[in-house]
């Protein structure tokens, strides 16, 4: 019978998807509905779905957007291509890209400008990926796994940079910098390394949760590239692992035999379905709930300009957050 939940700190929800998610609301309460978003503002089905309800659409054309309608970039970014349309239609856009994410881009259009070519280590097809290799016409390369970086052709290498998506596993990257640095032993690495602070922090709050729990469960939704990676990461840690979207999934088999389950949640992954699974795996006799100790988030991100609200819009939106709404 399970006797403990160990929930890992941090988990959940990060500044970046805090201030995607905060962007649609407040374009909503300023603008009203529909307000169009490319792609999942995050890649949370609860998210999406909530925001539905609320009045936003989400679309992946921007032939599907309306003349003269309200629209946002999602946090993961969007190729140059896609921002350039979207001025030229005329659309009051909003940008939730993440800073982090942003940060990127801004280097990576930095270094093109010197004559720098990119290795980019992603996941093919991640619309983050897209978005950052969709800064530049040419000359920014993928690799997926070390086989790539073995077979991957740069045009010279007098000046080559590598650049990361933020969602990584920090274990995973870190080989395949090391392979990088070995063919291309001058190439150029960020000041910062890319991979995101809360990307960081929760693999490794699921590190030490994983040497204390005999099952790990992360809620977290299967686009969420960095929720995938906290529970592949359990498993390499030798920890039977499962992700969920919702509690829904649980299957009470999981926990035959366990006396110890570890929680946690990817950086889109809201609160709320944490409670929702602690409330679910609590009727299987659940005697004692612990939370790690961890590090303390702190960080906020500013909105965009345009989303600020007036002094009395401020205080019917903080009586809407006192009511949990």
């Amino acid at each position: 019978m399970v006797q403990e939940i160990v929930l890992a700190e941090p988990r959940g929800f990060c500044a970046g998807v805090d201030r995607a998610i905060e962007i649609v609301e407040r374009a909503l309460q300023k603008f009203g509905s529909p307000i169009y978003v490319r792609h999942e503002i995050v890649h949370n089905t609860y998210v999406v779905n909530d925001l539905k309800a609320k009045g936003a659409i989400f679309i992946e054309d921007l032939a599907d957007v309306p003349e003269g309608a309200t629209l946002v970039f999602s946090a993961h970014g969007v190729p140059k291509s896609v921002e350039l349309e979207a001025q030229r239609r005329g659309f009051q856009i909003f940008d939730a890209t993440c800073p982090l994410v942003t940060k990127v881009h801004v280097e990576v259009a930095k270094l093109h400008k010197e004559g720098y070519e990119f290795i980019m280590i992603g996941h093919k097809g991640h619309p983050e990926v897209e978005g950052t290799m969709g800064q530049l016409d040419y000359g920014i390369h993928l690799v997926e796994d070390l086989d790539d970086v073995a077979t991957v052709q740069p045009r010279q290498m007098d000046k080559l940079a590598v650049v990361t998506q933020t969602t990584l596993s920090v274990d995973d990257t870190a080989e395949i910098h090391a392979a990088i640095r070995a063919r291309f032993p001058s190439i150029k690495e960020p000041k910062q390394q890319d991979i995101c602070y809360a990307t960081q922090n929760r693999q490794d709050a699921v590190k030490v949760l994983s040497g204390q729990v005999e099952l790990v469960i992360v809620v977290g939704s299967p686009t969420s590239s960095n929720s995938n990676r906290l529970a592949e990461l359990a498993r390499k840690l030798g920890v039977r692992s499962y992700m969920i979207d919702s509690a829904s999934e649980l299957q009470e088999a999981w926990f035959d035999g366990v006396t110890k389950v570890g929680l946690t949640a990817g950086a889109s992954a809201p609160e709320i379905l944490v409670k929702e699974v602690i409330d679910r795996i609590k009727a299987l006799g659940v005697v004692a709930i612990r939370k790690m100790d961890g590090i303390e988030e702190t960080i906020k991100f500013p909105l965009p300009k345009g989303l600020k609200l007036a002094a009395s819009e401020h205080i019917a939106d903080s009586k809407l957050h006192a009511t949990g709404k």
